[in-house]
């Protein structure tokens, strides 16, 4: 069993959400074949000089005690594999260390760990890990959202929308792949599976995610992708709107046109 360096007291805990997705293929082979890395599911572990780090394969990295240096390393090893990878990866850092008591503690952003324990560490990694990704997800739903409130206060306002048919489709676009986007990822806010082959660790995962208070912040999370698929709609309705007025215009023309052609018809 790998263990962490125990000399200093308390130590730091560093979550990056650094891509969308890894390559799985490449990830493996690099990680496992060249790096020696062991996989439990969607999560390798690698030791480091320093630490230990944590990569789930959908683009998250947790760093138990590693150094800056070799993080950013890491990250720039891993590059060739990230598949649409954050340009400004957001960074949360915790803090642990290990009890005398031998029990299990989160108080003001410090774990207490029980023991010197890989599992329990990968165990607690795939909540902050989860936590990560869905902080990714309620930027996205929330900026999605502030960008185009003016579209209800508009309509509110003067009771249509200042868009051609081509602006509102490309508008409809951008929000629909918002929320598909959100939706085909959703399971990865789920239990995660490796819990069914060690249940013993999922008081630690449950703990920490209520900690981290994922669950209050998934219910948050599908009231923002309500109202974007409230927008959808809405604009699904003025789209169809339109086009019922363009074609009403047409067909008046053309019963114009024949009023015209028949009564000067020599």
């Amino acid at each position: 069993m790998n263990t962490i360096n125990t000399a200093c007291a308390i130590k730091r805990i560093t979550i990056a959400n650094i891509a969308q997705a890894i390559n799985a293929d490449s990830l493996n082979e690099y990680l496992v074949d060249q790096r020696g890395a062991t996989r439990y599911r969607d999560a390798y572990c690698m030791r480091m000089n320093s630490g230990e780090a944590w990569l789930f394969d959908y683009g998250v990295l947790i760093g138990w005690n590693l150094s800056e240096e070799e993080r950013q390393q890491l990250c720039v090893d891993l590059q060739p594999m990230l598949i649409d990878k954050y340009q400004r990866p957001l960074i949360e850092q915790y803090s642990f260390s290990f009890s005398a008591e031998q029990v299990f503690n989160i108080h003001h952003d410090m774990l207490e760990l029980p023991e010197d324990n890989q599992m329990i560490r990968l165990a607690l990694s795939h909540a902050f890990a989860q936590s990560a990704k869905l902080g990714a997800f309620e930027d996205k739903a929330q900026d999605v959202i502030h960008n185009n409130a003016y579209i209800s206060k508009e309509l509110a306002a003067t009771g249509k929308l200042p868009l051609n048919r081509k602006q509102l489709a490309k508008l409809r676009g951008v929000l629909f792949d918002t929320s598909s986007d959100i939706a085909l990822h959703y399971n990865l806010l789920d239990t995660p599976e490796f819990f069914w082959d060690y249940p013993e660790l999922e008081e630690y995962y449950q703990r920490l995610a209520k900690y981290l208070d994922l669950a209050p912040r998934v219910s948050i999370l599908n009231k923002k992708l309500e109202t974007i698929q409230n927008l959808l709609e809405m604009l699904a309705t003025e789209h169809n709107h339109k086009h019922s007025a363009f074609l009403e215009i047409v067909i008046i023309v053309l019963i114009a046109v024949d009023i015209v052609i028949y009564f000067f018809e020599p």
